[in-house]
């Protein structure tokens, strides 16, 4: 089966940056989505940032906008997730996911394949 491999997780300070990596162990032909989720300790995962393949469009959660960045690179067939500003309560796994079917970009049942997850913390 198809995975997504995530890179670039780490600690860090509030206030500070990370940067996390996601590619596909398989070059994908039908892409509509790729996304990051985040699930923290005792909640359920949710959506935090999406990227439409087919024109770049992107969506964020409230919770990231005017923090967080995706992005996407297609030379290297990777995807980006820039975070700024990072608060405690960032801390998170972070996943990488894609679809192929369209639906709501940050709802968990758009996406056909995940990642194995990236730790995040956040240390005030």
């Amino acid at each position: 089966e198809a995975q997504l491999v995530e890179s670039g997780g780490g600690s860090v300070q509030s206030g500070g940056s990370l940067r996390l990596s996601c590619v596909p162990s398989e070059h994908f032909v039908v892409k509509i989505y790729m996304g990051w989720f985040r699930q923290k300790p005792g909640k359920e995962r949710e959506g935090v940032a999406a990227f439409y393949t087919a024109d770049s469009g992107t969506h964020y959660a409230d919770s990231v906008k005017g923090r967080f960045t995706i992005s996407q690179d297609n030379a290297k067939n990777t995807v980006y997730l820039q975070m700024n500003s990072l608060k405690p309560a960032d801390t998170a796994i972070y996943y990488c996911a894609q679809s192929r079917v369209w639906g709501p970009p940050l709802l968990i049942g758009t996406y056909d394949y995940w990642g194995q997850g990236t730790q995040v913390t956040v240390s005030s």
